[in-house]
């Protein structure tokens, strides 16, 4: 049952300036000996839930993050296992969540509709023995007083007064007799569903500090448009205890100390250490000093203490700790645990250059700590679900991770951020911001690969017909977006590129057009909708024709703008035809020769690049580019020391603006696809169909992928022995498919470049 009754502790709510603890809340019931029980509940920000003091919460950040005008998640628990015949108690804390978002005021989330005090419903269902049921809701029994918890919000952190605790508050026995009654809350305009996303759980062990050193934290400098009233809390000391976690990662701590009552113990988080080694948190700008990714504790100086925050999370690889006396800083005072949505692994990358296995593990753990119920630019400044971003890195997501549950959630969410007109914003879930900047076409593409991906990679024609509508309302936006020469030219284009050879906007969004459209046609095809697939595909051809006409130098095979990107886009899309895509894939090689081999290419030539030198016959110029270890390239950023991937190439000494992106980790699809072979559903004319197609880079003596296919896992092992290539395919007897060879290699004992596939041992030959 999903309970409509809202209650809460009042209508007042925290702001920068004026803190509202969030508040506990009390619901005692009474069952009897054999009785069952289940609860469903939702709470607007954030819950955490406890039965007769036992936390029983799914993970942290629930029940989901969304706007609640268009969406209210319930979650549901069995409380069998933890009821007992007699007096029960329930309890609730509630975070802000979304439902007020102070640390939102960039993007508008303190203007939105929805913004109020923190609400909740539940219904506890109760089952007797002869199979009666009895449902307990929201009601005047309902308990509430303020928490310890003085201060939280998603993005700028949790502040915590353990003066303030209520010790044994959620036992069934306690007094609550001083507790004010919870008040009616108005009811969210949302639909009320429940949540079906993986929650938000541990990944690993807990990370311990790998150093301990004093350190002063650098000085801050927010945004020009950052509000810069707020109410002093945090400590004005900048010297403290540098803990090193050795991994730019998301999750929060856990701080175990003992002390004096009233001690104050700040903790700074924070990517990077300045040129002087101080703690550097100004790229993370968009809040006041003290609310940029900062935990306050407040001792209450009873024996060891032990802090882990609320309804927040942070990403760092840094945390400073001030406040400390210099024997509290202990290597067991802070550990940090790294969360993500638990989204199961599916594949993964190995070969023999050490430098590859690096980045491939970069990349898993961008995807990762990115990933919140739906993937986010990055895990400490913004914590948004920034489409663009979603829509480059979505095979590789899906070619590391089962992304499936957690996407068709999403995509609810995007659909119901799309207006009637077909446009959609860039930031989803949104308050209303980011539909007039932040988005546009490579944006909007969101919707046609989430969908695409998933379809192609699992066979799922439900989340095809879930959007197919969406689809359509969007073709008809587009189709009237196209500018006076009909080409499209309405968004931001190739994000954060390495050098001022940027590709014209009409050139990127034309050609990210043409991909939303064909696959838009394509998908609406395979669930029997010709007239709607016939309408994206005749946009589809309009935006190519024109494209054609206006964007190609045919005399040089150039596409506007003379760029890595513009280039490698207009041949992997399809605006050259294929007799000509020998002549442009040339010129694409004069341009990368010119840059010395050096990628120059920002967001959209990440995903297009690497795949058509491989294409073309060019893995290994593909896999130099990638790895090499001066500036620009990937490899780069191993060189530097990164253990995730930064929102753009970064040059030494340079300041950067994110470490902590996942939206240039397409090369790690690549490495699976491409060294190690397996591609899924190639053709597109059946999820269980894979070729492995592998490349024998050069400098390699090994590579190995694997990829779980829904009829199983499929494995591709190749290495160098004696001059020849031993390569080792499995997979499962429903898979089919052929093993491909790159041009110039054989099989030894047939002669041929390509077989059926089947699993076994093979040995394969250069004939040059």
């Amino acid at each position: 049952m999903l309970s409509c009754k809202f209650i809460c502790a009042g209508y007042d709510y925290s702001t920068y300036t004026h803190h509202v603890p969030a508040p506990m809340f009390r619901k005692s019931f009474t069952v009897c000996d054999g009785n069952s029980a289940e609860l469903t509940i939702t709470g607007l920000g954030f819950y955490e839930v406890f039965i007769n003091g036992k936390k029983i919460t799914k993970g942290i950040i629930a029940p989901y993050i969304s706007n609640p005008d268009h969406f209210v998640y319930y979650d549901s628990y069995d409380l069998t296992p933890y009821i007992k015949s007699g007096k029960n108690t329930l309890g609730v804390i509630l975070g802000n969540g979304m439902q007020n978002c102070p640390g939102g005021q960039i993007w508008d989330f303190d203007l939105a509709d929805f913004r109020g005090a923190p609400r909740f419903a539940f219904a506890i269902e109760i089952t007797d023995k002869n199979g009666n049921k009895t449902v307990l809701e929201a009601d005047s029994d309902v308990k509430t007083h303020p928490s310890a918890i003085t201060f939280d919000d998603l993005r700028c952190g949790c502040f915590y007064d353990a003066r303030k605790e209520i010790k044994g508050c959620f036992l069934p026995d306690f007094d609550d007799s001083k507790w004010q009654t919870a008040v009616r809350a108005e009811t969210p305009r949302g639909k009320r569903i429940m949540c079906t996303a993986e929650p938000i759980l541990p990944t690993g062990e807990p990370l311990k500090p790998i150093s301990i050193t004093k350190c002063k934290k650098a000085e801050y400098r927010p945004r020009h448009d950052v509000v810069k009233e707020a109410a002093e809390v945090c400590s004005k000391e900048t010297d403290g205890w540098l803990y090193d976690f050795g991994e730019n990662t998301a999750g929060i701590e856990t701080l175990k100390i003992s002390g004096k009552r009233g001690q104050q113990i700040d903790i700074q988080f924070a990517e990077f250490l300045n040129e002087n080694g101080e703690l550097e948190y100004s790229n993370i700008d968009f809040f006041p000093e003290g609310y940029s990714q900062r935990d306050i504790y407040i001792l209450n100086g009873e024996g060891e203490e032990e802090f882990t925050p609320m309804f927040t999370y942070h990403g760092a690889r840094y945390a400073l700790v001030l406040g400390l006396e210099d024997e509290q800083a202990t290597e067991d005072l802070l550990i940090f645990t790294k969360y993500s949505s638990a989204i199961e692994t599916r594949g993964n990358f190995r070969c023999s250059d050490e430098t590859a296995n690096e980045l491939q593990k970069i990349a898993r753990n961008s995807t990762l700590s990115n990933f919140y119920y739906f993937p986010t630019d990055c895990p400490h400044r913004e914590k948004n679900g920034w489409t663009g971003d979603a829509s480059v890195s979505s095979e590789q997501t899906s070619y590391n991770f089962a992304p499936e549950k957690s996407y068709a959630q999403w995509l609810d969410n995007i659909r119901a951020a799309q207006t009637e007109n077909g446009q959609l914003p860039g930031i989803i879930p949104t308050g209303g911001w980011g539909y007039h900047w932040g988005n546009g076409p490579v944006w909007d593409a969101v919707l046609f690969n989430l969908s695409y991906q998933t379809y192609i990679m699992r066979g799922d024609k439900k989340i095809i017909e879930d959007n197919a509508a969406a689809f359509i309302r969007y073709a008809d936006y587009l189709s009237k977006k196209l500018n006076e020469r009909g080409l499209a030219c309405f968004g931001l284009g190739d994000w954060c590129p390495v050098s001022a050879v940027k590709p014209p906007l009409e050139l990127t969004d034309t050609l990210a057009s043409m991909d939303n459209m064909e696959k838009a046609s394509f998908m609406l095809r395979e669930i029997g909708l010709q007239e709607q697939s016939d309408f994206c595909r005749s946009i589809y051809e309009k935006l190519r024709e024109n494209g054609r006409k206006y964007l190609i130098d045919f005399g040089t095979m150039t596409a506007k703008g003379n760029s890595q990107t513009g280039q490698a886009a207009a041949i992997y899309y399809g605006l050259f035809n294929d007799s000509e895509k020998q002549a442009a894939f040339a010129r694409l090689l004069q341009i990368i020769h010119a840059s010395d081999d050096k990628i120059d290419i920002g967001l959209i030539g990440t995903k297009v690049l690497f795949r058509v030198l491989a294409d073309f016959g060019e893995a290994d110029l593909a896999y130099k580019m990638i790895t090499r270890r001066d500036y620009p390239s990937y490899g780069h950023l191993v060189e530097q020391g990164l253990t995730a991937l930064p929102e753009e190439f970064v040059k030494d000494g340079k300041f950067p603006s994110s470490l902590n992106h996942h939206f240039l980790g397409d090369y790690s699809a690549w490495f699976i696809q491409y060294i190690g072979g397996i591609n899924v559903n190639p053709h597109r004319d059946g999820e269980k169909n894979v070729d492995i197609q592998p490349r024998f880079i050069d400098s390699l003596g090994f590579a190995e992928a694997y990829y779980d296919t829904v009829c199983g896992k499929v494995s591709v092992h190749w290495e160098r022995s004696d001059g020849k290539i031993k390569l080792a395919v499995n997979t499962p007897d429903e898979i089919y498919g052929e093993i491909k060879l790159p041009f110039g290699y054989t099989f030894e004992d047939s002669r041929l470049s390509y077989k059926k596939l089947e699993t076994g041992n093979f040995t394969v030959i250069n004939l040059f």
